[in-house]
């Protein structure tokens, strides 16, 4: 980073007061019994975080209608559903679509759609098409075309997170000018989706077909690909924010456990290398952390020195490797029940193992620094050098 931050009190309180409202309302029975249901969450308690704490309008600006406190205190937030592991659309619709209808050009857009997911009375996501996790606009997989009767979308979306309890599906389409972006109501003509069973049961997917359905534009082929890209950046430092959430919170059940668990006449963390073991979980998710909130910090800021891309990039490679590592070590710490169903490791390590495929792995991540690096030496190369007078 180029500057020092810390946590002010109104986001150490934000950030106690969520916590205790997850402790209170989504504790882990909670969440496996929300993992198991047909919609894979309480769309009651959706809407009580949104109405009764009011956490889902943190960045979105205060002219539509939002708290305009900026991506940080959202961040915090989704740290928070990270590591209670809360079912719920936090990835559909909290770091993908979000993000995108706050930077629609289209006002009328922003006014229909913002109201209703900041209440958590509407759920919205994004399908936007990625390689190697970053925004590409030739893996459009929907077309658009336009008639007398307004826009209509055919097409093709696999892994959608979300889409299955999504009222509105924000999709990325191409028409004969470029990549447009379009909204696409549940119950539209011409759409079906299939739920996919996923390995992490707290975050569902699905795929959709679309044949000839009816679609409004909500950015043209000159803005489209802007949102698309920005969306995709947020969700991505997002999405390594609830994997430091999801590690720290690993971290603090196994060193409770250690802590109790008797062996041999003593606890087990007394013994050496148990402590050292620890040691270096809480080094990674301190490092994850770091690499996470420098990526938010940096999207949000107009630093000209810190490159967003690049920071998430990093954050997302981290966070990924630091998630999976930790929850190997939990179960191992935990010892023969951190193998069990009724144990909390093997839910977080499913987690874990399913946020590193999703919006680039930590190798493609680890590439995509590699490329945004010597991109920015080629570049610095090629700069002519100021002429002395």
């Amino acid at each position: 980073m180029t500057q020092e931050f810390e946590f002010g009190e109104e986001i150490v309180a934000l950030r106690a007061m969520v916590r205790e409202f997850c402790a209170e309302q989504a504790p882990e029975s909670t969440v496996r019994t929300a993992m198991e249901s047909e919609l894979g969450h309480d769309p009651a308690l959706w809407r009580r975080f949104g109405s009764e704490l009011g956490v889902f309008g943190l960045a979105v600006p205060e002219s539509d209608g939002g708290d305009g406190a900026g991506l940080v205190p959202h961040a915090v937030v989704v740290e928070e559903f990270g590591a209670a592991l809360v079912c719920g659309p936090t990835l559909g619709a909290l770091c993908l679509a979000l993000p995108a209808l706050i930077a629609l050009p289209d006002a009328q857009a922003r006014q229909d759609y913002l109201p209703g997911l900041i209440a958590g009375e509407l759920i919205a996501t994004l399908a936007a098409p990625t390689v190697h996790g970053v925004f590409d606009p030739e893996a459009a997989t929907v077309s658009a075309t336009t008639g007398p009767g307004g826009w209509t979308l055919s097409g093709g979306l696999a892994h959608v997170p979300d889409g299955a309890s999504a009222d509105i599906l924000l999709v990325p389409a191409r028409t004969q000018e470029g990549l447009a972006l379009f909204a696409v109501e549940r119950g539209a003509a011409g759409l079906a989706h299939t739920d996919l069973f996923t390995m992490d049961r707290t975050r569902r997917q699905a795929t959709f077909e679309l044949a000839d359905t009816p679609a409004r534009l909500v950015a043209d082929e000159v803005a489209a690909p802007a949102v698309c890209a920005r969306a995709v950046r947020v969700a991505t430092a997002l999405l390594a924010v609830s994997q430091v959430g999801g590690a720290q919170r690993m971290l603090d059940v196994t060193v409770q456990h250690v802590r109790t668990r008797i062996q041999f006449g003593q606890a087990v963390g007394a013994f050496q290398a148990v402590k050292h073991r620890c040691a270096n979980m809480l080094m990674e998710v301190e490092q994850a952390r770091s690499a996470a909130y420098h990526a938010v910090w940096a999207l949000d800021s107009d630093s000209e020195i810190d490159d967003p891309d690049l920071a998430v990039a990093l954050a997302k490679a981290v966070a990924s490797d630091a998630f999976t590592s930790i929850t190997r070590a939990a179960i191992q710490l935990h010892g023969g029940i951190g193998f069990t169903w009724e144990g909390s490791p093997q839910l977080y390590f499913k987690r874990a193992t399913a946020d590193l495929v999703t919006l680039g792995t930590g190798t493609e991540q680890v590439e995509n620094v590699a490329r945004l690096v010597l991109d920015r030496r080629v570049a610095a190369a090629n700069v002519p050098e100021p002429t002395l007078t």
